[in-house]
């Protein structure tokens, strides 16, 4: 039996390859649990939520946009159903080439009203933000790809990349014990939520707030919502 750390198991190749392979749907995406089931209209719930009880604390600085960024965005899913609600205009970040290619069909009426920004064919540990750019980042059901050590790195990128008063929110599962568990299929790592807070700190992120994702089947993983901010500010 391996006693390999889980995150060091991460292989981006086999990541790619993996979702590559799966249908660029929202079924696909979201590993089976598409629009037959709660899980789409759940999620898009929550985070819903989870925004609109920090507006108070979001409030962008006089002469910025509210532009927000997708990290790991599939299809575009979470930019059209959700994002676009609060942002007014979102940049995707996403590597697979068939989900970038059907964002075109997903997000046509977004993009004929100029809420749709730059698009980057790029794995997130290759992705560097603009300098304070962003009012929002949101880093859903990706971050998994990324190695302890990367995940950091992109954290203190994603930092720079805030506009004032900016805030990143991180929606992940976790794992319900402090192990982290890899996922040979798709090469993943999940991780616990001590995990999750230990790594925050260690990006000087201040959590601001954090919900447990309600209404999912209760065969998933539990899915938590973290709002950060940087700490000196």
């Amino acid at each position: 039996m391996s006693t390999a750390k889980p995150d060091t198991l991460i292989d981006y190749n086999d990541a790619i390859n993996y979702w590559t392979g799966v249908p660029a749907t929202v079924t696909g995406v979201l590993g089976g649990y598409g629009e037959d089931t709660i899980v789409p209209t759940m999620d898009v719930l929550g985070s819903n939520h989870f925004l609109r009880k920090l507006k108070s604390r979001m409030v962008a600085e006089p002469g910025y946009e509210k532009i927000g960024a997708d990290i790991g965005a599939g299809i575009g899913r979470v930019t059209r159903d959700m994002l676009s609600k609060h942002c007014s205009k979102t940049d995707l970040v996403e590597p697979v080439k068939p989900f970038v290619e059907q964002m075109a069909t997903e997000l046509i009426e977004l993009k004929a009203i100029n809420k749709i920004g730059e698009i980057y064919q790029v794995g997130m540990q290759d992705w560097t933000p603009e300098e304070g750019r962003y009012w929002l980042i949101w880093c859903q059901w990706c971050l998994g790809h990324l190695p302890d050590n990367e995940l950091v790195k992109f954290l203190k990128r994603c930092t720079k990349g805030l506009q004032p008063n900016g805030t990143i929110v991180v929606k992940e599962n976790n794992t319900p014990t402090n192990q982290d568990d890899f996922d040979q299929e798709d090469s993943s790592v999940t991780r616990s939520d001590a995990k999750f807070k230990e790594i925050f700190e260690q990006c000087d992120l201040k959590l601001i707030a954090t919900e447990r994702q309600k209404g999912l089947p209760h065969e998933l993983y539990p899915v938590r919502m973290y709002a950060l901010k940087p700490k000196n500010i």
